[in-house]
């Protein structure tokens, strides 16, 4: 078993002012002993983070922080496998009438492959796939 992290859980992180280290303490405390990873999705989210920054200092702290967690973790890609299962977890959903934001039923795609959890702050969301295992973070 394992955990994809979701960006929520990096951002808040980072702007705690927690080091990787103690964000992966924490995460363990939380979780248990499992292998964290992030999706590639998640990745995009925390670059287009990294660029969006309002100064350069917050850009370089973002970054920095994201180039540790980098050396840390997994990134797993967006395979075949994955965009089959997004799709069809994406028109059930939406023939029910939920929506669920793009990035975030990627990223629970991504994880119900794995047969990992999703770890995070925020699981309105992720609470709308089917089947898959949200941590709340």
């Amino acid at each position: 078993m394992g955990l994809i992290l979701d960006s929520s859980v990096i951002i808040a992180a980072e702007r705690r002012g927690e080091t990787v280290e103690q964000l992966i303490a924490r995460i363990l405390r939380a979780a248990g002993d499992q292998d964290a990873a992030l999706s590639a999705i998640g990745l995009t989210e925390l670059v287009h983070g990294v660029y969006r920054a309002a100064t350069p200092a917050v850009r370089l702290r973002r970054e920095s922080f994201l180039n540790e967690l980098l050396a840390d973790l997994t990134v797993y890609l967006f395979t075949h496998e994955t965009a089959l299962l997004a799709g069809k977890l994406d028109a059930e959903q939406r023939s029910r009438g939920v929506i669920i934001p793009f990035a975030d039923l990627l990223i629970g795609a991504t994880a119900l492959v794995l047969s990992y959890s999703v770890l995070t702050v925020n699981d309105r969301h992720f609470g709308h796939i089917p089947g898959l295992s949200v941590i709340k973070f």
